[in-house]
């Protein structure tokens, strides 16, 4: 009797602890969120601060900006030129991150031009060793409905206005991002006519490509660290090995020629 007496009575007092402690916890959850304290206002100003002043980064660290180009779309790898140029440069013993990557399905010039005022986008690219863009596709078409999904071919004269809009943006876009980062190496990707072998647009699709790049040739000289990335012979060749099963963008394969093309171009400039 007198040792279970001992027992309960033990069982209640450790009852009792308990509740006082979950009564306390409460209550200092209460008071937390309802005054919360300098902890929690010092992490968010630490992250703030840290997000404004970026580490030293590689000479090598990319980040990617454009188009579904840039993301990747068709690459069954998920890589990308971006990754892979990232990869090839590793394995050359160089040091090298992917930082971000901002591509954007369909997206035009004229869309990314706001993109680059973007605290974020500006971090991103900030940080950046090299920078690779690819942007334009998109603006050979109707900029309401990308190429890959529409149901008519563009005509010459809407092939013909639109390399003449979207010229304009381009350089636009190339002054943003020297201005953001004026010490990174800036590739950017040519276009290719990804209907090269379709008669009703072979043709015209071929002029129009010629012309846009001939202008993102030019502008891409008159810049310091500027480097532009030949397609046009890749997909026009061999747009069966090339091509994805949507007959637009690179698969596998035709990303991982772009990455060789644009880690040689890197070689030279170093």
């Amino acid at each position: 009797m007198f040792t279970a007496s001992r027992i309960w009575r033990t069982v209640g007092l450790v009852s009792a602890a308990a509740t006082l402690m979950l009564l306390f916890g409460f209550l200092y959850a209460v008071r937390d969120v309802i005054y919360p304290g300098t902890e929690n206002q010092q992490s968010y100003v630490m992250e703030d601060h840290a997000y404004a002043a970026p580490e030293q980064s590689s000479p090598l660290d990319v980040t990617v900006i454009g188009d579904s180009l840039a993301k990747g779309t068709g690459d069954d790898m998920g890589s990308g030129f971006a990754k892979r140029t990232v990869e090839l440069l590793t394995k050359q013993g160089a040091s090298s991150k992917l930082i971000n990557n901002l591509g954007i399905n369909g997206l035009t010039t004229k869309e990314l031009l706001p993109m680059l005022d973007q605290h974020g986008v500006q971090y991103s690219l900030g940080q950046a060793g090299i920078i690779l863009l690819s942007i334009g596709a998109n603006d050979l078409f109707d900029g309401e409905e990308p190429l890959e999904t529409r149901t008519e071919l563009p005509t010459e004269a809407e092939l013909e206005q639109s390399v003449k809009s979207a010229s304009d943006n381009l350089i636009k876009i190339l002054d943003k991002i020297r201005n953001i980062n004026p010490q990174a190496q800036l590739v950017y990707v040519s276009l290719y006519n990804p209907f090269s072998d379709m008669k009703e647009l072979k043709e015209t699709g071929d002029q129009a490509v010629a012309r846009w790049n001939g202008i993102a040739a030019e502008a891409m000289a008159s810049i310091e660290g500027g480097l532009i990335v030949p397609t046009f012979d890749l997909f026009t060749l061999q747009a069966g090995r090339y091509l994805s099963g949507d007959h637009f963008h690179p698969n596998a394969t035709g990303y991982q020629a772009i990455a060789d093309r644009i880690v040689q171009g890197i070689a030279v400039k170093e």
